[in-house]
């Protein structure tokens, strides 16, 4: 498929719940409403062993856009071992209350409605035994979820993984207890952590109506529907953002999608990882090493922003200065590894949208020099250049300070520089033209 370049400079009621066949489903039209990108827990983000043996984990993932039906994937990526699960059950999770003064977080319950919650099953079994660096899905399960709604999943462990999988970056709070409390309402005594494991996506069938009458079905036929997959860093991960908050700009962007009925049927994909870098392994595999597991495998893909490169750029000078021709060989290394992800998202029919990098000078992490804001700035006119990205986000533009190009307005910056605060998130996301995804 040949893309045109396009250059866009952006200044109900829950019923009874039952497990249903496949078949029943209005359509067979599964999109990922919910990702989190897999990667290796770091020993200081990792769960005790002791913690995981006959364990249940509760976690609560916020989705984007809703339908009549999910089903969920259960990652053991990077397990060494068999992971054995001997049930999991999922349910909609009560809403977070609001945050108790001088509290700046929303507080969150861990408590699920017990009238929604029902198991998950895997080919018919309650119970699933993943091997080593696989992933399974779900058997679906008929579930009314209303769009930007909370799903807990509850998994029962009887031993803790080798090595687990999981996503540290959640901002979203996790409750564990030992026994299997799977379908319990409530988790008293929980411990609580600030992360994500082994579970990967969570998919939804968007027709509104199990079997939906002639105009409803008109109207879904109309409506462009999957799923845009946002590859990026830690300000894609959300790094600034409120934990519990759902303020990244990727829920920013998901909120807009489902106040427009023309792309209600769309979901946001976040597929970030804190510290990610384009070209090498750091914290957790590189955006190129990871391109067929969290861009082209989640359902229904259809749409790419690649918002990657500020952690190649700083790392290059991060311990001391180096020449002119090394900084030239990594802006050719990084435009290269862009070339790349476009050349192969379009292969599989994904129009790719480019999202030029924001400033960070001033970060005490990176203490970039004039060499490495050029470096930017040269990889930001790439970005722009038509013929690259079929589309391009200027995210640079929308939070940068205009006195200070090379720094971020500082009302959109957390504090450390690097990362946008939860009103630079609102721009970025409010920044981005929805008519992108009427394509």
């Amino acid at each position: 498929m040949l893309f045109v370049p396009l250059i866009v400079l952006v200044s109900g009621a829950l019923g009874a719940y039952a497990q249903a066949p496949y078949a029943t489903q209005a359509s067979e039209l599964w999109i990922a409403t919910w990702t989190s990108a897999q990667q290796i827990p770091e020993p200081q983000n990792a769960l005790p062993a002791d913690d995981l043996r006959d364990a249940t984990l509760r976690e609560v993932f916020h989705l984007s856009a809703g339908g009549t039906a999910l089903r969920v994937h259960v990652s053991n990526a990077f397990g060494t071992e068999p992971l054995h699960i001997t049930s999991i059950h999922i349910a909609r999770a009560t809403p977070n209350q609001p945050p108790i003064a001088p509290a700046t977080s929303p507080t969150p319950t861990g408590v699920i409605d017990p009238k929604t919650d029902q198991p998950l099953t895997f080919s018919g079994s309650p119970q699933v035994a993943i091997p080593p660096g696989a992933e399974f899905v779900s058997d679906p399960v008929t579930m009314p979820v209303p769009a930007l709604s909370d799903i807990a999943v509850s998994f029962h462990l009887d031993a803790a993984p080798a090595l687990q999988t999981g996503h540290p970056g959640s901002r979203a709070t996790s409750f564990y207890v030992h026994g299997d409390a799977v379908s319990a309402e409530t988790l008293p005594a929980a411990k609580t952590i600030d992360h994500w494991y082994q579970i990967s996506e969570i998919d939804v069938n968007p027709a509104t109506e199990a079997k939906p009458s002639k105009k409803e079905k008109s109207i879904q036929e109309a409506q462009p529907s999957g799923a845009i997959i946002a590859l990026g860093d830690s300000i894609t991960d959300g790094h600034g953002a409120t934990t519990n908050g759902n303020d990244r700009w990727t829920d920013v962007l998901a909120a807009r999608l489902q106040a427009s009925p023309a792309t209600r049927a769309i979901g946001v994909a976040n597929q970030g990882i804190g510290g990610n870098h384009l070209l090498t392994d750091g914290l957790g595999p590189s955006a190129l090493s990871r391109f067929d597991r969290d861009v082209l495998a989640p359902a229904a893909a259809r749409w790419l922003i690649v918002f990657e490169g500020v952690n190649d750029l700083g790392s290059l000078a991060i311990h001391g200065e180096v020449s002119p021709a090394e900084h030239d060989a990594l802006v050719h290394r990084i435009l290269a590894a862009y070339e790349q992800i476009i050349t192969r998202a379009h292969a599989h029919g994904l129009r790719v949208i480019g999202a030029t990098i924001t400033p960070y000078v001033g970060s005490a992490y990176y203490h970039p020099d004039p060499l490495s804001e050029a470096d930017r700035q040269a990889v930001n006119t790439w970005i722009r250049t038509p013929g690259h990205f079929d589309a391009v986000l200027d995210f640079d533009q929308v939070i940068r300070d205009p006195n200070h190009p090379d720094r971020l307005l500082e009302k959109y910056d957390c504090g450390d520089h690097l990362h946008p605060s939860p009103a630079g998130y609102k721009a970025m996301g409010e920044s981005i033209p929805l008519d992108l995804f009427l394509k």
